[in-house]
């Protein structure tokens, strides 16, 4: 094994950031086709009423709607969907290259060969939850687990970037001012929990169409503890089909995904900003821009939540908020990967 520390290949390093400027753009689209109702614009996988194209013209239309008579043809969602699939393939695509060609460097000192092997995996079973997605009718395990994956696969490129950019210098103990290395690292960990928590309640909220299931702030429709059915909210054993487009749950059930969802936001909220306050006053820079990233992504998240309710849910800020919550999720990971790498630990080389 090569045991000198070099600079990670300039190949690795522009396929990673491709990758990451492609996985911004299939969460995106990814949050649009689903709030668009788009998500079934094409009812079939991978292709579009069994082309690679939309249909366009009134005789493919025609043909479509003969071969799935169930599925009128709407073509601008169609496009949506087709589109968002056409930017996962190409990122499988990248991915694909980057962990082949990784193989090449597989036995370099701290090259993160496993890690660009995880993420073709990682990649691979995104590519079966979009497929599922569609097949499966929109069941909202299957959307979930799939806006999970996506925030997982951003996090984990980002990590990935950090550690390239590492192997080509020495790095630096993290310098902490009155706070212990073992407190940062369950720090650390304990807003990794409330941060997936969070996620899948607002993937779950979403998938079930409980986003406007209160429409007051800051009770819900006129009462602080409304009238709820947490057990039909959330249960996850709920069978499949025959189609999840709208939603099939009572008000109820989505008004308590809805209020443990706000109650979340504040939960996590407090925390995000006490957390902040304490990585801020520490001497390492790179801790002070964790905890100034953490305080600025919250801060936009909570006033694209207000204005979700208020203005009630807009598809642009609906996206938006969606996308703050990828980019807190990415924030949290790579804290996490930052506090707990054996490079960089307080007393250790």
């Amino acid at each position: 094994m090569n045991t000198t520390a070099t600079g990670a290949p300039k190949w690795s390093v522009l396929l990673t950031c491709l990758a990451l400027a492609i996985v911004i753009c299939v969460i995106i689209l990814g949050s649009w086709t689903r709030l668009a109702d788009a998500g079934l614009g094409c009812p079939d996988w991978p292709g579009c009423y069994g082309t690679l194209l939309v249909p366009q013209t009134v005789q493919q239309i025609a043909d479509a709607e003969a071969l799935f008579p169930d599925s009128p043809v709407e073509v601008h969602k169609g496009w949506l969907e087709m589109v968002h699939r056409y930017f996962a393939t190409l990122l499988g695509f990248v991915i694909l290259v980057l962990a082949v060609a990784s193989w090449s460097q597989r036995k370099r000192l701290y090259y993160p060969f496993v890690l660009t092997q995880g993420l073709l995996a990682m990649v691979m079973l995104q590519g079966a939850f979009g497929a599922w997605t569609v097949t499966w009718k929109l069941w909202p395990q299957v959307v979930t687990a799939h806006l999970t994956g996506g925030f997982i696969t951003a996090s984990l490129l980002m990590v990935l970037l950090i550690k390239l950019r590492r192997m080509r210098q020495p790095v630096k103990t993290l310098s902490l001012t009155n706070i212990k290395y073992s407190s940062l690292r369950l720090w650390a960990s304990l807003i990794l929990i409330l941060v997936i928590a969070q996620v899948f309640l607002g993937g779950w909220m979403s998938s079930n169409y409980a986003a406007l299931a209160c429409y007051t702030l800051p009770d819900c429709n006129g009462s602080w503890w409304p009238e709820m059915n947490f057990k039909e909210g959330f249960n996850i054993a709920q069978t499949r089909g025959p189609s999840y487009l709208g939603g099939l749950m009572h008000a109820e059930a989505r008004t308590a995904i809805h209020v443990l969802h706000r109650y979340g936001a504040i939960i996590l909220g407090v925390f995000l900003i006490v957390m902040s306050y304490r990585l801020m006053s520490q001497d390492d820079q790179r801790l002070r821009r964790f905890g100034l990233g953490f305080l600025a992504v919250f801060f936009v998240q909570f006033c694209l939540g207000l204005a979700n309710i208020y203005y009630f849910l807009p598809l642009a800020v609906a996206v938006a908020h969606n996308f703050g919550g990828a980019c807190l999720f990415v924030l949290t990971l790579s804290l996490n990967y930052v506090v707990y790498s054996k490079r960089g630990r307080p007393n250790e080389f």
